[in-house]
């Protein structure tokens, strides 16, 4: 099968960040099927451009994994600016992966999958069906446009009444609607999408990196001592650093939390890292650490490296719908998960007993909690065994992977 993917935001080799679709290509090129992105240039996490895009529209990276080639084209740099910069940025790619559908793909293909947000790629999706007479599989990564409405990033009346039309009619254009936890599916049955188009391929636990890196001669005791943290109870956050992620409210309980040997290691980058970084130097905290964003087999080492694995989310009710795929990670590798995540993220948590949950943005729950969590040791392998017994059950991504495309099979061309 020949299988036709835009992703906005598909990540370079050595990118950090989330690699749901990075991992799932993989597996399903190693079952023989051919896979063409079409993806963006600029970063999710930088909001800019690699070098090697600089001056160029378009840039096909042909056998990026086996049987999957990636073709790049233009996105705005003003896309971390502004809400208009950030709207531009969505626009631009619509127009450029429009026409690098259209005239840089080559061959026939089966099916178009298309993974939202942002929600306007779909716009795209619906052209290159319209012209290739292809089937639309659509993902929904996150409610859109309730989201950017919840978190601030969208606020003008009329964008947000043509959102919420778009996102009707391609609900209605798509043959199947792939989403990522049960909540998005209640949500969507709600709005009027037949039950019958939805299936659920949820996010992942990357099993295979974990444990490569497990049983190679990599000593996580040892890799802590070189960060200098030994003898630290350190809460490592991987991901974007932007308004949705709130990371404001983990500096707020470094401060409370000074006389512990609590520290938070904050992975990524994103629009709010250097207003983050400027408040911890302004208040002369020495337990939060900012690292840049670095590939994911080296996220892992950072992770086996720590104590808990922290996802974090602003206190919105949209999130309550959401599984924050880094959960999946941490799980992987063992690691219990501080969670600042209401609704079904936290379900599975609790369901899985591998973690702590703290109640987002209330940072006398999050001290509490943390001042009561560091003193059982014991009960913080066992919830990391747990979550791992757990994603291995239910979220092995090769299981997933293959069930997914089983799916795509059903309505391929």
């Amino acid at each position: 099968m020949r299988i036709l993917l835009l992703h906005q935001y598909f990540l370079e080799k050595d990118e950090g960040g989330g690699s749901r679709f990075n991992e799932m290509t993989k597996v399903w090129s190693s079952l023989g099927h051919k896979i063409t992105v079409l993806s963006g240039m600029v970063s999710y996490t930088t909001g800019k451009k690699p070098a090697r895009y600089k001056k160029k529209y378009f840039y096909k990276d042909e056998q990026f994994y086996d049987n999957v080639d990636i073709i790049r084209s233009h996105v705005s740099e003003s896309y971390n600016t502004n809400f208009l910069g950030r709207l531009w940025g969505y626009f631009s790619f619509v127009f450029s992966s429009t026409y690098a559908g259209l005239f840089k793909t080559k061959g026939k293909y089966d099916v178009i999958v298309v993974t939202s947000p942002p929600l306007f790629v779909g716009i795209t999706a619906v052209i290159l069906s319209l012209f290739k007479g292809l089937p639309i599989v659509f993902e929904v990564r996150d409610l859109w446009p309730e989201s950017a409405i919840d978190t601030g990033v969208l606020k003008n009346k009329l964008i947000i009444k043509m959102a919420y039309w778009f996102e009707n009619y391609i609900y209605k254009k798509a043959k199947l609607i792939n989403v990522l936890t049960p909540a998005f599916r209640t949500k969507l049955i709600e709005k009027g999408v037949p039950a019958e188009k939805i299936i659920f391929i949820p996010n992942a636990a990357d099993f295979t990196l974990a444990e490569q890196i497990q049983h190679s001669d990599f000593n996580a005791t040892v890799f802590k001592k070189e960060l200098g943290l030994e003898g630290k109870f350190v809460i490592t956050y991987v991901g974007a650093h932007g308004v949705a992620n709130h990371l404001i409210q983990l500096v707020d309980a470094a401060e409370r939390l000074q006389d512990t040997p609590v520290v938070f290691q904050l992975i990524g980058s994103g629009m709010k890292k250097q207003e983050l970084q400027d408040e911890v130097k302004k208040r002369g905290l020495a337990n939060v650490i900012f690292r840049d964003a670095v590939p994911k087999a080296e996220v892992f080492k950072y992770i086996l490296a720590s104590d808990m694995g922290a996802s974090v989310l602003k206190n919105v009710d949209t999130f309550k719908t959401i599984y924050s795929n880094k959960t999946f990670d941490y799980m992987s590798c063992k690691r219990p998960v501080f969670l600042a995540i209401d609704g079904v993220s936290r379900e599975l948590v609790e369901k899985a007993n591998c973690g702590l949950y703290v109640e987002p943005e209330n940072i006398d729950d999050i001290e509490a909690k943390l001042r009561e969590t560091i003193k059982d040791p014991y009960s913080l392998v066992k919830q990391g065994q747990n979550g791992y017994e757990y994603a291995k059950k239910h979220f092995d991504r090769e299981v997933l992977a293959q069930q997914y495309v089983n799916h795509l099979k059903t309505i391929a061309r």
